[in-house]
């Protein structure tokens, strides 16, 4: 397996003749790509369910698998999508992320960031802080799309309507033009729109965005029979896409991630377990990963104490060992590096390492994902041609 999301976006726009650009990944020439990220359709959740999703079991057997990257989250993903880079350089390094001065990224950590949200992550009463944190600063790697639409590409993105102003949208899908949608009809709809120009000679590059199958999978559990239902619904949009492709057009399907199902046994509770506490100034993550921001001359003892008491549950690493290991990409740049925690720790097998005081809607679901495993890893990359 070659390939992580970080290639698909130039290599799609490589695809389109963009000087600047590479197609690692051989989409082959085209006048118009069409992204469509299915958020949280995993390979090897595909792989298990290929009879409720016969159009999409086609492609993937002529598709290849790719890397999501870590964590495998969706804000991560879409960012990586994005910019064509890896969270180690766009610096998005989590569902939540402690993020210090934009002025000084060498000082602590001094607010945790809901990235999807754009807000401060566990407040009772969340604040929007699109003002205090400005998505272009937070992420100011220039985007694909900005670049494709300066190289006189036609882009579009497809998503909700609520994500057009969105924070995660500024900071990774900014450029070209937005239409927000309201269901899978609409959203198949300008697709193809997109992809129809007039001018037989116009390059067009559209990014989509479905959510669905991964809220069921969060809420039911990966491969329930809400979610195997869900999936033939998403089949039959892809389908229907493939079927009405414009010429020397192709559509590629995605996901950011994959998905592990869990129940109440494999949690551990960090809000009620002391020794996970001890040493602690902030937590950020998801259950499935957990960035830990220690108080001076903490981290030692804090290693320690979370490599003892979570034992073979998780990879418990350093930020310097989790970096030299590769974990955030080939490269960090300086402020990704400070908004990775002092200590990283990234659930092994089915555990999850949920908060119940801070975090209670989450506790309570029954699909995850961010973590290293295979599933939440491994994603499709599938290429449908007109």
């Amino acid at each position: 397996m070659t390939g992580t999301l970080a290639d698909v976006s130039p290599s799609l726009v490589a695809a389109l003749g963009v000087e600047g650009f590479d197609d690692v990944l051989g989409v082959g020439e085209a006048r118009g790509v069409a992204l469509l990220l299915v958020d949280g359709l995993g390979a090897e959740l595909l792989d298990a369910h290929a009879d409720r999703a016969p159009a999409l079991a086609e492609l993937a057997a002529r598709g290849r698998r790719l890397v999501a990257g870590f964590p495998a989250t969706t804000a991560v993903s879409v960012t990586s999508l994005g910019t064509g880079l890896s969270s180690g350089e766009h610096g998005i390094v989590g569902y939540s992320m402690g993020v210090p001065p934009l002025d000084d990224p060498e000082a602590p950590a001094d607010v945790v960031l809901n990235t999807l949200r754009w807000c401060a992550h566990g407040a009772i009463d969340p604040v929007d802080l699109r003002r205090e944190l400005p998505p272009e600063q937070v992420q100011a790697a220039p985007t694909v799309l900005e670049r494709a639409a300066r190289a006189g590409v036609a882009v579009t993105t497809v998503a909700p309507e609520i994500q057009r102003r969105s924070g995660l949208t500024r900071a990774a899908l900014r450029g070209g033009r937005f239409h927000g949608v309201s269901a899978l009809g609409d959203l198949g709809a300008e697709v193809l729109d997109a992809l129809a120009t007039d001018a037989a000679e116009e390059r067009t590059f559209c990014y989509a965005y479905h959510g669905d199958l991964d809220m069921i999978g969060h809420t039911h559990g990966p491969g329930s029979r809400p979610w195997r239902l869900q999936l033939a619904v998403v089949d039959r949009l892809v389908a229907a896409i493939a079927e009405d492709l414009p010429s020397d057009t192709v559509l590629a399907v995605v996901a950011d991630h994959g998905m592990i199902g869990t129940d109440p046994g494999w949690r551990i509770d960090i809000d009620t377990t002391p020794a996970l506490l001890g040493g602690v100034r902030r937590l950020a993550g998801e259950a499935r990963v957990r960035h830990v921001f220690v108080a001076d001359g903490a981290l030692d003892d804090v290693t320690a104490a979370w490599r003892e008491e979570l034992g073979e549950a998780a990879w418990v690493r350093t930020r310097d060992e989790a970096i030299a290991e590769g974990w955030f990409g080939p490269e960090v740049a300086d402020t990704a590096r400070g908004r990775i925690g002092d200590v990283v720790a990234a659930a092994q097998g089915n555990w999850t390492l949920v908060r119940s005081r801070i975090e209670p809607m989450e506790t309570g679901l029954v699909g995850h994902h961010g973590s290293l495993t295979d599933a939440e890893q491994h994603v499709p990359f599938l290429l449908a041609r007109s």
